[in-house]
């Protein structure tokens, strides 16, 4: 999510079961119920109940058939859900969606799905979709590592953003942290050549993660500063912008003293 220093501090509730060491553990089928599928697994987001207000039901039901899809097995045919052929870029915990939205105004060549869980976020983003008529944006309601394990193609995405997920900072829950060597893994599978995949966190134990789990990755390779490369030489070419809006809960953190930490990995061509 980008509207929240630690987006997914705010998703659905799921039902989990218990670790040996007291965390949660893996979801439940039987609470779940047959056939869930938006939450398969509690690795990246944590419980919150939320409700849609009124006006946010009535936006939803207009506008979310036509921009809007649960995570399924399918894969994605973008060209068609589109309307027209263009680089893709998935953003990874959209959040309510300001700075999806900016991005998505500012860079309309380019077809953006924001990927989330938590519904009343989601049902924020569908209103200024609407209101704005934003014609670049699809938006996905799962998880995101399921998305790209079924719905994505290799080689099939010019950009992946993640911004401000999930630190869990305590020891025994780093096990849950979105952005383990598997999942970056398959990000830089579903990139195509020179793809970018551009994070961004505000904590400074989960930075030294990623820093370590990206440059391990054998098919990306540094494009600024923080990940070994020289980002004015790539600032141009770059197939999606490296520049991020800042939204109101990052600059608490800004006010707060939190650093944040910028990464921006290409595929290597």
């Amino acid at each position: 999510m980008n509207d929240a220093v630690h987006p997914h501090s705010e998703s659905v509730p799921v039902a989990v079961t218990e670790d040996a060491d007291g965390s949660p553990g893996a979801p439940n089928p039987r609470r779940l119920g047959a056939g869930s599928r938006l939450y398969p697994r509690v690795t990246s987001f944590r419980s919150r109940r939320g409700a849609l207000t009124p006006n946010q039901q009535k936006s939803w039901d207009r506008t979310w058939p036509v921009i809007g899809r649960d995570v399924a097995d399918e894969a994605l045919d973008t060209d068609a859900w589109f309307g027209r052929h263009a680089p893709l870029v998935i953003e990874i915990g959209c959040g309510t969606g300001t700075a999806t939205a900016a991005m998505a105004r500012d860079e309309p060549h380019i077809d953006l799905i924001g990927i989330e869980v938590y519904q009343p976020g989601l049902a924020q983003l569908v209103q200024r979709i609407e209101r704005e008529e934003i014609g670049n944006i699809r938006l996905l309601r799962g998880d995101a590592v399921d998305v790209l394990e079924n719905m994505i193609a290799p080689g099939s995405l010019t950009g992946v953003r993640v911004f401000f997920p999930d630190p869990w900072p305590k020891a025994r829950h780093h096990k849950r942290r979105l952005l383990q060597p598997a999942t970056v893994a398959l990000i830089a599978d579903r990139l195509r050549p020179g793809g970018v995949l551009h994070i961004a966190t505000d904590h400074a134990g989960y930075a030294e993660h990623i820093a370590e789990v990206g440059a391990a990755e054998p098919l990306l390779t540094g494009l600024n500063e923080t990940t070994g490369g020289v980002s004015a030489e790539h600032r141009d070419s770059a197939p999606i912008g490296f520049e991020r809006p800042v939204t109101k809960f990052e600059s608490k953190a800004h006010r707060a003293g939190s650093a944040i930490n910028e990464f921006i990995w290409g595929k290597i061509e």
